[in-house]
């Protein structure tokens, strides 16, 4: 019989392949077209800060003005092996000249947009044939002057894959077999699920393009239109890609990108043999994202959201104080976040009662256990509930008004002698040590 009662005991996942995979970055190029942030270049460099520290082994960037080339030499100068600045071209000579330009940079990626409505409408070229002579020109261009490339195959989920994009790839694959294809579902189309072909079946493409042409570096780049960019990014996975191109809490156009912390905790908590990048500055990651850049998370955001790891209903929080594995799916530590409970309308005794003793503790240096049957914990709950009855109260009680709440009840009265004992470094009698005494009025 399989008992899964902690962390530990639950097996990982394997990938069917078996590849070693990896991840790059496109927050500062990708992410910088959300509309309504503005990315400086000492926002751009302390992100690269926290992407060296993840592990992140590339990162692409925009080389068109006077920051973007201000950022990278700025970047370059901190010497890290990783990740590696690449550059973003549009398939032109030009732009592969401004990339030549910027030393340090050996690779960029090239756009290619291959569905009609992008090379006939968006682009105004006469068609598809035209559209693959100047792609296969500038790689060509790129790769005589010595850059590694990667091929941004455009809305490839709204394009005729069989009948243009794939033959064209093949030719690609002639002028530089280590080309990296990225296949781009550009506005979210592409679909998960495995028997799903033309065009919008990324396992099919994956497949395609590894089986068929003998790609060797395959790359997601998934838009959030409808929900599916990290699913998506990890059916790549899946199937045979062995990149994917994120971004730090998803941003970038419309409703964003693949999200870089889920697929971050996914690899590490779910799948086999992935240890390789360091998850512990996720949550201090996005809180510079929020404070700095402005970026709104939701409070239930999954990885970075402020709920994620905050207990307020009497089941959940009383299942979290006698065991964290029972409604949390990953320990908070895992990505440098804090437990927190909190005190509201759905709150029972049990979690009162820890933040009361929580309080106490900090108050007075005296760890006591307070009994469920207590009536100075009945009467706190009582005054708190009548808020939420007369519906006088909209939001979770703060550590400051427990702390009123203890000194009226506890200790303008006699505190209990039962169950004290004075904290000391060599006593193991305590409740759990609370992870948070942040303010927690939300």
């Amino acid at each position: 019989m399989k008992v899964y009662k902690d962390y530990e005991d639950l097996p990982k996942i394997k990938l069917p392949l078996d590849q070693e995979v990896c991840i790059s970055d496109s927050t500062i190029r990708d992410g910088a077209q959300m509309p309504g942030i503005v990315l400086k270049s000492g926002h751009k460099v302390r992100i690269y800060d926290y992407l060296h520290e993840i592990g992140i082994e590339k990162l692409e960037t925009f080389v068109y003005n006077e920051r973007d080339r201000k950022a990278i030499d700025l970047m370059l100068d901190r010497g890290y092996e990783v990740p590696e600045v690449t550059g973003w071209a549009r398939a032109k000579t030009e732009d592969i000249d401004k990339v030549l330009q910027i030393g340090g940079l050996n690779e960029t990626g090239i756009l290619m947009s291959v569905s009609d409505v992008h090379i006939l409408e968006k682009m105004g070229l006469p068609s598809r044939e035209a559209a693959e002579d100047r792609y296969l020109e500038a790689l060509q261009y790129a790769v005589d002057h010595g850059l590694a490339t990667r091929a941004h195959v455009e809305d490839m989920t709204r394009a005729d894959n069989y009948g243009f994009v794939y033959p064209m790839i093949e030719k690609i694959m002639e002028i530089d077999p280590e080309c990296t294809i990225r296949v781009c579902d550009t506005i979210g189309y592409g679909i998960p699920f495995d028997g799903v072909d033309e065009p919008y079946g990324i396992p099919s493409i994956t497949k395609y393009l590894k089986d068929e042409i003998g790609v060797k570096n395959i790359e997601s780049h998934c838009h959030d239109d409808f929900g599916f960019a990290f699913t998506n990014s990890m059916a790549a996975y899946w199937y045979g890609a062995n990149w994917s191109n994120v971004t730090f809490m998803g941003i970038g156009e419309r409703a964003g990108n693949a999200e870089m912390e889920k697929l971050l905790l996914f690899l590490g908590q779910r799948v086999e043999g992935f240890d390789k990048y360091n998850l512990d500055v996720i949550t201090e990651f996005s809180e510079f994202m929020q404070k700095e850049i402005g970026i709104r998370v939701p409070r239930n955001k999954a990885v970075v959201g402020k709920n994620v790891f905050s207990h307020e209903s009497g089941i959940h929080a009383a299942g979290a104080i006698k065991n964290p594995f029972t409604y949390e799916p990953y320990p908070p530590e895992v990505v440098g976040g804090e437990r927190i409970f909190l005190i509201g309308d759905s709150s029972g005794t049990e979690v009162l009662r820890y933040k009361i003793q929580e309080t106490l503790r900090e108050l007075i240096d005296v760890q006591i256990t307070v009994e469920k049957k207590d009536p100075r914990l009945k009467s706190i709950q009582k005054d708190i509930q009548a808020l939420y009855d007369n519906e006088k109260r909209v939001s979770c009680i703060s550590d400051e008004e427990i702390q009123g709440y203890v000194e009226k009840y506890f200790l303008f009265e006699p505190v209990v002698e039962k169950n004290m004992s004075r904290e000391s470094a060599y006593s193991g009698e305590f409740v759990p040590d609370p992870l948070s005494r942040k303010n927690n009025d939300v």
